[in-house]
C-alpha cells in the first residue's frame, strides 16, 4: 500500500507541474517563469489547488454515500445533492442574501435533496437500488430545470453569468475563498476517515454493523451530514461537477481493495490527479476557449455509470 501512495504523489506532482506548464494559451517553458508572466503563473497554480480541493473533495463525499446507502453507484451528483446545493445557492442570489449565507444555503439545498431522493425510493424501509438511481436522476433533473428557470426569469446579473458555473467551473482566483473551502472540504473527508471502519461494517451489511455495536443511524446521519457540507462548498465555488464521486472511488477498489481505511487517502490523491488532468483537457482541447469542466466529467462518467449499471444488473 505504501508503494501505491508513493506512486500516487509523485502522479499528483506530475500532474499539479503540468497543470501550471499546460494552459489555453501557450508559453514556452523558459519564458513562464519570467516576471510578465507571473500573474498567469500564480492563476494556474490556484487551478491546481481548486481542481485538487474539489476532486478529493467530491470522490470522498462519493463513498461515503456509497458506503451508507450500499451502492457503488450512488454519487453527490447523481443523487441529487450537487443540484440540491446549486439551487440552494441560486435562491440565495435571488433573494439578495449575503454571499457570506450562501455555503449555509447550498448546504441546507443538499441535505433536504438527499432526505427527498432517499424517501422517494424507499418502499417499506427498504430502499431498493434501482429506485434509488431512478429518483436521484429525477431530482437531480428536477432541480436543474429549477435552477435554469430561475436563472432565466431572474433580472439580477449575477445569475445571468451563472451558466458557466452550472457546469462546472474551477477559474477561482480568490486565495482565501480557496483556503476557506480546503479547510471545510478537508473537515468533512476527515471525519469520513474517523469513521472508516464504521463505513466498512455497514457496506457488508446494516444488521452485521449492528451486530458489532455500530449505531448504524448515527453514522449515517454524520455522513449525510459531512458528503452534503463537502459538496455544498465546493458546489458554492466550482459549481456542479458531476460524476468524479462514481469515476474514482469505483477505479481505486479496483486497485486497493474496498477496505475504506486505505481507500479513502488513495482516492483523495487520486481523485485531485482526475481533476486536474480534466482542467487540462478542458484548457487545451479547443484553444483558446476553454470547455467546463463538467462537461468533461460527464463525457468520461456517464459510460462509466453505463457499464457499472449494467454490471450490477447482471450481478442481480
Amino acid at each position: 500500500m505504501k508503494k501505491k501512495v508513493i506512486i500516487l504523489i509523485f502522479l499528483l506532482l506530475f500532474a499539479g507541474a503540468l497543470g501550471i506548464v499546460i494552459g489555453s494559451v501557450k508559453i514556452p517553458l523558459k519564458e513562464l517563469f519570467l516576471e510578465q508572466n507571473r500573474s498567469i503563473v500564480i492563476m494556474r497554480i490556484l487551478r491546481v489547488l481548486t481542481a485538487a480541493i474539489s476532486g478529493a473533495g467530491l470522490a470522498v463525499a462519493g463513498i461515503a454515500l456509497q458506503a451508507i446507502l450500499r451502492n457503488p453507484l450512488a454519487e453527490p451528483y447523481l443523487l441529487g445533492t450537487s443540484s440540491g446545493a446549486g439551487l440552494g445557492a441560486v435562491i440565495a442570489i435571488t433573494l439578495g442574501v449575503s454571499s457570506l449565507y450562501m455555503p449555509a444555503a447550498a448546504f441546507i439545498g443538499a441535505i433536504l435533496s438527499i432526505i427527498l431522493v432517499y424517501n422517494l425510493a424507499r418502499n417499506n424501509n427498504k430502499v431498493p437500488e434501482h429506485s434509488l438511481i431512478l429518483s436521484g436522476v429525477i431530482v437531480s433533473v428536477a432541480l436543474s430545470a429549477i435552477i435554469v428557470f430561475l436563472i432565466s426569469m431572474s433580472a439580477n446579473e449575477a445569475l445571468h453569468g451563472m451558466t458557466w458555473w452550472l457546469w462546472g467551473n474551477i477559474q477561482v482566483f480568490n486565495p482565501k475563498l480557496i483556503l476557506a473551502v480546503a479547510i471545510l472540504v478537508t473537515l468533512g473527508i476527515a471525519v469520513i476517515y474517523i469513521f472508516c471502519q464504521d463505513l466498512n461494517a455497514i457496506s457488508i451489511g446494516e444488521e452485521e454493523a449492528t451486530h458489532l455495536g455500530i449505531n448504524v443511524e448515527r453514522v449515517k446521519k454524520i455522513m449525510i451530514i459531512m458528503a452534503s457540507l463537502i459538496t455544498a462548498g465546493l458546489v458554492c465555488i466550482c459549481g456542479i461537477i458531476g460524476f468524479v464521486g462514481l469515476i474514482v472511488p469505483h477505479m481505486m477498489r479496483l486497485v486497493v481493495g474496498p477496505n475504506h481505511k486505505t481507500l479513502i487517502p488513495a482516492t483523495c490523491i487520486s481523485a485531485a490527479i482526475f481533476m486536474i488532468l480534466c482542467d487540462i483537457i478542458s484548457r487545451v482541447i479547443f484553444p483558446p476557449l476553454e470547455i467546463p469542466i463538467g462537461v468533461i466529467t460527464a463525457v468520461l462518467g456517464a459510460p462509466t455509470f453505463i457499464i457499472l449499471l449494467k454490471r450490477r444488473q447482471k450481478i442481480g
